[in-house]
């Protein structure tokens, strides 16, 4: 995995609303710090749902913007790197190569993976459609997050290492069947919520849908308040 860019973002408007977003992030040039809760300069407009140990490094492959480029061609133009909010536009790995877990020496920062994105209403604004986070979500080109277990410094043109491998099991890909395809499969919700170092709003998520039988509702974090 390179890094291709390090972005980051400070606080602007984003929709008629006029919401408080850090979403336009600008690449950087030279090493950036990264602490527990994400890159030096960076800034988050809503901190419950965004930013955090869990949330703090948000990376995006680089392999998928052409296939947003052929899925909605009008918007060829907005389909450039760093169009999804992300802090790191990667390329040589994807949401099918990359487990739960997995940690990785990115600089001298040691990265650990954390969760897949769930995108949100905010994307919808960033791009002026209002299905975009669904479309984010029914193709799984979500990227991921990242938790900083070892604080330092990332650059633009950076080669990633795997260091370690916990849930080889748990692909990203295979974690978003689960959360939105065959989110009633008992026995991954079971192992999911099991898993060593999951965030335990996702742990939550999935204890949740065995004990009701029921998956959770998804319109409040897709669909644009009115």
């Amino acid at each position: 995995m390179r890094i291709v860019e390090v972005r980051v973002g400070t606080l602007a408007p984003l929709g008629p609303a006029n919401i408080p977003s850090g979403i336009r992030k600008a690449p950087v040039a030279g090493s950036v710090a990264v602490h527990a809760n994400g890159f030096e300069g960076d800034e988050q407009g809503d901190r419950r749902h965004h930013g955090g140990p869990d949330k703090a490094v948000h990376a995006y492959p680089l392999q998928s913007y052409p296939l947003w480029t052929a899925d909605l061609p009008d918007m060829a133009a907005e389909m450039q790197p760093g169009a999804f909010g992300e802090h790191l536009v990667v390329e040589g790995t994807g949401e099918a190569d990359v487990c739960l877990g997995d940690r990785w020496r990115l600089g001298s920062a040691l990265l650990e993976v954390s969760q897949s994105r769930q995108p949100c209403w905010r994307l919808n604004l960033r791009f002026g459609r209002s299905d975009m986070a669904r479309r984010v979500q029914d193709t799984g080109r979500t990227g991921w997050y990242f938790r900083v277990l070892q604080v330092g410094a990332i650059s633009a043109g950076d080669t990633a290492h795997l260091v370690e491998r916990p849930h080889p099991d748990w692909p990203l890909d295979r974690v978003w069947h689960l959360l939105y395809r065959d989110t009633q499969d008992r026995a991954a919700l079971a192992a999911f919520a099991a898993l060593s170092g999951l965030p335990e709003r996702w742990r939550a998520l999935a204890e949740a849908r065995l004990s009701s039988g029921q998956t959770e509702d998804w319109s409040r974090r897709i669909e644009t308040p009115q």
